[in-house]
């Protein structure tokens, strides 16, 4: 009885804890959106009203989310007074993970990443008990501009020198006219990186969802490189012949319902000798219980966006966000690849590089 009474003690610690987690992710996607942090962070400390003011919205609901963040220690007490008179302050580690979008711990979009699920909870439920799905368009912009704005500080900072590392790689990319194809290009941050890194370059960006095309296409022309970058709304799996020299697929491939149809397309659009350069999760090699954090992440990733997104689109190989390596290359092989390589790529978020050829 000891032993069962000190289990359930620990179980329920440790779902008062997830509590207290959500209640912060919720808080977080609401100071992200109604740019409460963003105000602290350019236009100084604060009072409620002088909050409200800056950011059109009410003060008594400033008031609380202020003080809720203090008390969870995500802001400080700048100067204190009456709940009027109160002033907060955002320091600069919570200002760099929650308003900094070139910081690599930038962090804030996972809350409109999670965020985005609420108003499809009933759709989620109804796809768990009849196989249905979830698509990039029920769980809208917050998701599609989360997904965008979590990656672009790994695509800008540190891609290039990650590719550069891989001389079979570099080589092919910075050969004069490359023609690179990045499959499931999204807002186009992982294009715009490396047509900055290979300006010799020419990029063409594909992608399913049309309103990710015409962000990318946005975002290359206010980064200057729309002379190196096309973007198409495009089925990957219907690519004509086109002579690529390389493709990329970046955290992209576990969302395709049907991924061995999109691998075999891309491979005829390549050149004779064209690799394929595969980045999804660093998954552990096999499932066991009891996973690191990553693990736990991913699955949750799976669970509410991913894998719903991948089965709304049957049929489907519902493969889900936890790919794992064996997972992939079987995809390769059945494509028609004949090799399959783990890149040496380290350190690289939460990614693993592959190669195909």
């Amino acid at each position: 009885m000891d032993t069962d009474r000190g289990s359930a003690t620990a179980v329920a610690d440790r779902v008062f804890h997830a509590v207290l987690g959500a209640v912060d992710m919720l808080a977080i996607f609401v100071g992200d959106r109604l740019g409460w942090y963003r105000s602290l962070a350019d236009d100084g400390p604060a009072t409620a009203g002088q909050l409200a003011d800056r950011t059109a919205t009410h003060p008594r609901y400033t008031r609380e989310w202020l003080e809720q963040q203090a008390v969870t220690g995500l802001l400080t007490v700048h100067r204190d007074g009456s709940a009027d008179e109160r002033m907060f302050a955002i320091p600069a580690g919570t200002a760099e993970v929650l308003t900094d979008e070139n910081s690599l711990d930038y962090l804030a979009p996972f809350s409109r990443l999670f965020g985005a699920t609420g108003p499809v909870l009933p759709k989620l439920l109804d796809a768990y008990r009849t196989g249905g799905g979830v698509s990039w368009d029920d769980l809208g912009d917050d998701a599609r501009e989360a997904q965008a704005d979590g990656n672009r500080p790994w695509y800008e900072h540190r891609l290039a020198d990650a590719l550069n590392g891989v001389p079979e790689v570099a080589n092919v990319l910075r050969a004069d006219g490359a023609r690179i194809l990045d499959v499931g290009c999204g807002a186009g941050w992982s294009a715009i990186a490396l047509a900055r890194a290979y300006p010799a370059a020419r990029i063409q960006g594909v992608d399913i969802d049309a309103p990710s095309v015409r962000m990318a296409v946005a975002n290359a022309a206010a980064a200057g490189v729309a002379d190196r970058t096309d973007f198409a709304v495009t089925d990957a799996a219907q690519l004509p012949a086109s002579g690529f020299d390389i493709a990329f697929a970046f955290e992209c491939v576990h969302d395709m319902p049907r991924p061995v149809e999109v691998l075999a397309s891309v491979r005829r659009a390549l050149r004779p000798g064209g690799i394929v350069v595969v980045m999804d999760e660093a998954v552990a090699p096999d499932f066991a219980p009891g996973g690191d954090d990553l693990e736990r992440l991913m699955y949750g990733f799976s669970l509410f966006v991913c894998l719903p997104d991948g089965m709304s689109s049957p049929p489907s190989a519902g493969t889900g966000t936890v790919m794992r390596p064996a997972t992939l290359r079987a995809y390769a092989l059945e494509a028609g690849f004949t090799r399959f390589d783990v890149l040496p790529i380290e350190d690289f978020g939460f990614w693993r590089f592959y190669r195909l050829g």
